[in-house]
This record gives C-alpha cells, sequence and structure tokens, in this order.
C-alpha cells in the first residue's frame, strides 16, 4: 500500500510540474463537439454515409478512370471535359466553366445559410503525353497523380451524389469547384477568388491531408537564379570556367544554410540548367530555389542570405546574376482563426468520426489564396497516400469511403443541415 501511494503521489507531482494533460484531448469543446456528433446521427447524413458503403466499387472505378486522364498543369481540358459530363448528370447542381478553366457546380441551399466552397484541383505535375494506367493490388491503387489530386475530386463527385441520393438539404449553398493551375501558379483559385470574394463564407481546400487539417497557409516564394558568364568550348582557355561552376558552389553554400528551428521553414533546389550541349561552358547556368515558411520575415531573411551567396560566387568568377522570381504566396495567418466556427467544427467533426487530428497552421495549397483574402478556409483531405509528384504514387482504397463522408458531414456542417 505504501508503495502503491508512493508512486500515485509522484505521478501527480511530475503531471503538475510538468504540465501533463490531465485527459487525452477528445474533441474540440461545447457547442461543436454537441453539434458534430447530432449531425453525424442525423437520419439524412446516416443515408448518405450508406450511399458511399452501397457505391464503394462504383466510386473505384470512377476515381481510376479520371487518373487515367492525363492533366498537366496549364493542359486539363479532358479532365475538365469529363468531370463537367458527369456533374452535368447531377440534377440538383448549377454548373458552368469560369473564365480560368475552373469547372463549378453549385448546389442550390435553401436560404438564410454561409457559402461554402469545397474545392480540389484537377491538375498534376506529369508531363503532357504520358499514358497513365492505374493498377490496383494488395488493398491499394497505383497510378501517377491518383493521390494529388484525384483522390479529392473523386471526394467531391462522390459527396454531390451521396448527398442527392439521401434527399440532404443545407441552408446555404455549396460550390464544388474543380480548379486548374494548382500545382504551378495557383491561377484557378485566384480567378475564382477574384471573382467571387464577398460571395464565400468558408472554403475547404481538399489537397493531401487525411487524419487531420491545416488552418494557415504557408509562405511559398519560387525564384530561378541566372549565373551568366562568357561560355566557350570544352577546349577554350580556363579561366573562365562554365557558368555551372559558380552555380554548383552557391547551391552547396545555400543548402548548408540554417533553418530556423521554432518556425516551420523549408528550402529546396529542385530544377538545374546548363549548356545545351554536352562540349560548350555553360554561358547560362541556373537553378530553381522554393522557399517556403509560415513566417513572411522568415522567407524575407533567407531570400536576402541567399541573393548575398549567389552575388558572391558569381563575383568570383567574373561573372554576372539575373534572379526570376517565378511565384510568390505570402504567409496566410488569419489571427485568431483557430478559434473560427470553421476551424472549431473541423475539429469537432474529425473527432466525432474517430479520428485524433494534427491541426497545423502550414498548410500549401488553394486554401492559402483563400486566407490571403481573408476568407475562413481549411485544407484537408479523403485519403492517405503516398510518393505525390512521383511515378509511383499511390493510395490506400479502404480509407477513401471514411474520407469521402467526412468531406460531405464538413460540407453539411459549415452550409447547415435543413429541414
Amino acid at each position: 500500500m505504501k508503495k502503491s501511494l508512493h508512486t500515485s503521489l509522484l505521478a501527480l507531482c511530475l503531471a503538475l510540474c510538468c504540465g501533463a494533460p490531465a485527459r487525452a484531448q477528445t474533441g474540440a469543446g461545447r457547442p461543436y463537439d454537441e453539434q458534430a456528433r447530432a449531425l453525424l446521427a442525423s437520419p439524412e447524413v446516416r443515408a448518405a454515409f450508406a450511399h458511399v458503403e452501397r457505391h464503394r466499387d462504383a466510386i473505384l472505378k470512377e476515381w481510376i478512370a479520371i487518373t487515367e486522364v492525363n492533366a498537366p498543369s496549364g493542359k486539363e481540358g479532358a479532365r475538365a471535359d469529363l468531370i463537367e459530363r458527369l456533374l452535368q448528370s447531377y440534377k440538383s447542381l448549377e454548373v458552368r466553366r469560369d473564365g480560368a478553366g475552373n469547372v463549378v457546380a453549385t448546389r442550390r441551399g435553401t436560404g438564410g445559410g454561409p457559402r461554402v466552397v469545397i474545392d480540389a484541383h484537377m491538375d498534376t505535375v506529369f508531363q503532357d503525353g504520358l499514358k497513365i494506367k492505374a493498377e490496383v493490388r494488395d488493398g491499394r491503387v497505383y497510378a501517377p497523380g491518383v493521390g494529388d489530386d484525384t483522390r479529392n475530386v473523386e471526394a467531391m463527385l462522390a459527396t454531390a451524389r451521396a448527398l442527392d441520393a439521401a434527399g440532404v438539404k443545407t441552408k446555404g449553398d455549396l460550390v464544388f469547384l474543380f480548379t486548374v493551375e494548382e500545382e504551378t501558379s495557383f491561377r484557378g483559385v485566384e480567378e475564382f477568388v477574384k471573382e467571387n470574394k464577398g460571395r464565400i463564407d468558408h472554403y475547404i481546400a481538399l489537397d493531401g491531408g487525411y487524419e487531420g487539417f491545416t488552418y494557415g497557409g504557408i509562405g511559398i516564394n519560387w525564384y530561378k537564379h541566372h549565373f551568366i558568364g562568357p561560355g566557350g568550348h570544352t577546349r577554350s582557355q580556363t579561366p573562365p570556367y562554365s557558368a555551372t561552376l559558380p552555380a554548383a558552389r552557391a547551391i552547396e553554400r545555400i543548402y548548408r544554410l540554417q533553418l530556423p528551428r521554432d518556425v516551420p521553414a523549408n528550402l529546396n533546389i529542385g530544377m538545374l540548367g546548363g549548356a545545351d550541349v554536352v562540349n560548350a561552358k555553360a554561358a547560362d547556368a541556373w537553378f530553381t530555389v522554393d522557399l517556403r515558411s509560415t513566417s513572411n520575415e522568415v522567407i524575407a531573411d533567407l531570400e536576402k542570405k541567399i541573393a548575398a551567396i549567389v552575388k558572391e560566387e558569381a563575383e568570383r568568377e567574373r561573372m554576372t546574376v539575373r534572379t526570376e522570381l517565378l511565384s510568390s504566396t505570402p504567409a496566410a495567418q488569419i489571427p485568431g482563426h483557430r478559434d473560427s466556427r470553421l476551424v472549431k467544427t473541423a475539429e469537432a467533426v474529425h473527432y466525432a468520426m474517430g479520428f485524433r487530428p494534427p491541426i497545423t497552421v502550414t498548410g500549401s495549397n488553394n486554401g492559402n489564396v483563400a486566407l490571403l483574402a481573408g476568407i475562413s478556409a481549411i485544407s484537408t483531405g479523403a485519403g492517405p497516400c503516398r510518393d505525390a509528384h512521383a511515378l509511383t504514387e499511390n493510395c490506400e482504397i479502404e480509407p477513401l469511403y471514411k474520407g469521402i463522408q467526412k468531406v460531405l458531414a464538413l460540407g453539411v456542417a459549415m452550409a447547415q443541415l435543413s429541414r
């Protein structure tokens, strides 16, 4: 008894001194948890969930069919045509193609509720002309682009069908948005937000994720640094060297830069280029830099340090530098957003469905654009996948059905169930 009492007192002391939680978190708190549980128990939502379960084979077949239509960023036309044809068979939807090439399908509410946009992007990172053939084995489906972002395109299509089959009505409009050029420029979502900003109450971007979600956007800057030299034949007098030499030295130094430990930040040099033939010194050697952080100040500091390195290495070989800013999306963090209705409801829905969601501020997708416009936004996903942006990309099949149900529940929770 004395040993047991001593152990209990020691455990209590450690909990008090070290700040250990008295219990594991199980939800978002009142009233969000009660509302989420009530929604999931409602006859309409239960019927919609049952529809998803009954149509598993059809969902998988359609997911594969869309995946096999290649959609390089900026060349999404064939996939957009297929998605538009599918949507036009849903009597509840008003379907159109906007000026940017996005496919927009609106499911009108009964009135008096918020307008909710649910988004997935149609484009992939793979080259034009790639022939895609999906393969199913060991409970997974393998194909380039099957996860990013085709799993979420299919989740939206299946959600709309399930809502119709179950007769689910919402007070607010649900807008299913299939965007172009997410992987390269955000042009699709930028045009949509610009055109509709005053008419969007909540934005749910489906892109990656499954167990949890993000509610803030990481800043993303893309640069292309050129080292310009005299060039010449391989056998010409050296120096001058090929412009690849200062480029290589700069790359090595950039990768030695220390990233902050207390703020999320990422740095990657993904593309390299130089001369057009083997037997020539490059007159223009270049590389790209992908710089990301949740802090615009961190991005600016790293940008300054990289610019100094590039300049020093070019001058070392009496060359010049030309830098292109390929893309710039500032970090998007809305003060107080963690306690917003969208974030708290999303948290409650995840817990009510059995998830234990990681919740972060490091989104890197269409949701960033909505957040920058001051629109309450989150990003999540409908299924776990691996090897995104690789030819070996693959996804688990079984979790997708629960992921679709999660997307459905989030949409209805935010647009408000109408009876």
